[in-house]
C-alpha cells in the first residue's frame, strides 16, 4: 500500500517547508537535499513507500541500520523537511507517486519547494526562476524570484508533483535552475540554495562545501576535454564520447 511511514513521532513540526531532492538534470535537487541533510544534521523522519519507489535497501558507511531509498528528513528547530532520494522514481509511476506525496503534504500543512534543472551549456552564473501553484506566487514575490522569460514544461516525477499540487490547490513553489545537462552541477545547487531556498525559508545555509565541489568537477571536466582532444588527434575513437561535450 502506498504510504509515508513516520518513524520519528517525537519530532514536532509547525507548518514546515519541504525541499524536494529527486534526481534530475544536473542532479540539482539531489545535491541540494544531500547538502541540507548533512549541513543541519537532519533526523531521519519518515520512509516514503509510494508508487515508483524501487524496493531497495540503503546502507551507510560504518552503520548497520538500513534505510529506504526515498525518505524524509526533519529539522524541527527550522521547521524544515527534506525529501532525500538515492534512486530515481519511475516516470511511469510518477502519477501515483505524486498523489501519495501530495496527499501527505496537504494533510500535514507542508509547503513544498520542488526543484528542477533547466539545461544550459553556458559558463555564466546559473539563474534561478520560480513557478507556483496556489498561494506559492506570494512566496516568490516576497523572495524576489522571477518567473522564466520563456514558457516551458517541467516533466518527470517533479513535474507530476507540481501538476498534482495545482490540481489539489496546494500552495507550492517550483524552483528552476539553469544547469549543465551532462554533469552533476553543484554550482547550480548553490544558486538554488542562495537564490531560492534561503530567501523563501529565511534559513541561512553555508554553501562553501558546494563551491569546493564545483571547482573539483570543473577540473575533472577540463581533464576529460583534454583526453578527448588527444584521442581525436591520435585516432577517430573520440566519436563515442561526444555525449559528454
Amino acid at each position: 500500500m502506498a504510504r509515508i511511514d513516520v518513524v520519528a513521532e517525537d519530532l514536532s513540526l509547525d507548518a514546515p517547508v519541504l525541499v524536494e531532492g529527486l534526481p534530475g538534470v544536473g542532479l540539482v535537487g539531489k545535491i541540494v537535499a544531500d547538502h541540507l541533510v548533512d549541513a543541519f544534521e537532519m533526523k531521519y523522519y519518515a520512509a516514503v513507500r509510494c508508487e515508483g519507489v524501487p524496493q531497495a535497501a540503503v546502507y551507510r558507511g560504518e552503520r548497520s541500520p538500513l534505510r529506504p531509498p526515498v525518505r524524509l528528513h526533519a529539522d524541527p528547530d527550522r521547521d524544515l523537511l527534506v525529501l532525500q532520494s538515492d534512486v530515481p522514481v519511475s516516470p511511469s509511476d510518477a502519477t501515483g507517486f505524486a498523489s501519495c506525496i501530495t496527499g501527505w503534504l496537504d494533510a500535514n500543512d507542508v509547503t513544498p519547494l520542488y526543484l528542477s534543472g533547466l539545461p544550459d551549456q553556458s559558463d555564466t552564473v546559473p539563474e534561478v526562476y520560480g513557478v507556483s501553484t496556489g498561494e506559492g506566487e506570494r512566496l516568490l514575490d516576497e523572495a524576489g524570484i522571477v518567473p522564466p522569460a520563456e514558457g516551458g514544461l517541467v516533466s518527470g516525477p517533479t513535474g507530476a508533483l507540481l501538476y498534482r499540487a495545482g490540481q489539489e490547490g496546494l500552495d507550492s513553489v517550483g524552483l528552476i535552475a539553469e544547469t549543465n545537462p551532462q554533469f552533476p552541477d553543484p554550482e547550480a545547487a548553490r544558486a538554488v540554495l542562495e537564490g531560492g531556498v534561503e530567501p523563501i525559508t529565511g534559513i541561512d545555509v553555508d554553501t562553501d562545501a558546494l563551491v569546493d565541489q564545483a571547482e573539483e568537477i570543473q577540473d575533472a571536466r577540463e581533464q576529460l576535454a583534454q583526453r578527448m582532444q588527444q584521442a581525436d588527434d591520435e585516432s577517430s575513437q573520440a566519436e563515442p564520447l561526444r555525449m559528454f561535450q
